[in-house]
């Protein structure tokens, strides 16, 4: 009820663990929270970690992802997100929304906000879609001080700090290894080859460097949408679903405005609407209302009674 039973540090500690573990017992599902209350599902469902997607809090301001939000957009959705649930969250940082000195701001912002790790990404500042045409990234040791700013600036050292190379399709494959590696030996505590275009590019990277290799599965995008298995398969250890709930919601959005268009009803649309009960339980109507009720029949004690007036 209100928040998370757990501290932002607790869950932490519980991503950092779980990461920690041989890699034959599975890789981390997370799946990107569109709204706090869509957490509780992700977690009722079984999955490990929630998302904060940059590409959806833009979309939700209706802005495309081409970095126009700032730092407190986002690291207030993410405070928000965090909230509302006990899994560990990761947030998009983007660029850290500016040079190292912002990326330091950053960090320590978003570790106020609760999350359990971020990652920060090698494009220019303004970035674009990791999945859109036109991409730029800076030269490889401006990225790795961004990286080395993030780990020098946390004060939770337990605080994941992921390092995202987009430059597989702006350099190729080779360069985004060689800068993955370099990023690590800055301090990044796992990494985020963006728009890998095969397994065995994801292999490759799994190889080269010592620390968790996480795959983005976003649809509509530049990569395939491999399987869990598959991904475990070759030893990537996180599988990141960031914009999947937003487009399934707006999907049904679309196709259910178009059922009252035509038709003047709804109707149609009820059986595979969200129930009043279902969402009672979601936001977990009954325990505030217990709550209340305690309040509402507790009898506060006289501290005046008996005392000299």
């Amino acid at each position: 009820m209100l928040h998370a039973t757990r501290t932002a540090s607790q869950k932490r500690q519980a991503l950092r663990g779980a990461l920690a573990e041989p890699g034959d017992r599975g890789l981390l599902r997370l799946v990107g929270a569109f709204t706090p209350l869509s957490t509780a599902l992700v977690a009722q469902h079984g999955f490990e970690g929630v998302y904060v997607s940059g590409a959806v809090v833009s979309a939700e301001l209706g802005l495309p992802d081409i970095g126009l939000t700032t730092l407190t957009e986002v690291a207030q959705r993410a405070a928000q997100v965090a909230r509302t649930t006990d899994l560990p969250v990761l947030v998009d940082a983007d660029t850290g929304f500016g040079e190292p000195m912002n990326v330091a701001r950053t960090v320590q912002v978003m570790e106020d906000a609760g999350v359990a790790g971020l990652h920060l990404e090698d494009q220019v500042n303004p970035k674009r879609c990791g999945h859109l045409d036109g991409k730029q990234v800076v030269d490889r040791a401006t990225a790795a001080q961004r990286v080395a700013a993030a780990v020098r600036a946390r004060r939770d050292p337990d605080l994941l700090v992921m390092a995202r190379s987009d430059a597989r399709a702006v350099e190729g494959l080779d360069a985004a290894v060689e800068r993955l590696k370099a990023y690590v030996d800055a301090g990044a505590d796992a990494v985020f080859p963006e728009a890998m275009l095969s397994l065995a590019d994801y292999e490759r990277v799994v190889a080269a460097v010592d620390v968790p290799v996480l795959a983005n599965l976003t649809e509509f995008g530049k990569a395939p949408l491999f399987t869990h298995a598959q991904l475990a398969e070759v030893g990537v250890r996180i599988a990141l679903h960031p914009v999947s709930l937003l487009r399934t919601a707006m999907g049904a959005v679309e196709r259910a405005l178009g059922t009252l268009a035509a038709g003047g009803t709804l109707e149609p649309e009820v059986p595979s609407m969200l129930t009043r009960a279902r969402l009672y339980e979601l936001v977990d109507y009954a325990g505030y209302s217990d709550f209340d009720a305690d309040v509402f029949t507790f009898e506060v004690p006289d501290v005046h009674r008996g005392a000299q007036p």
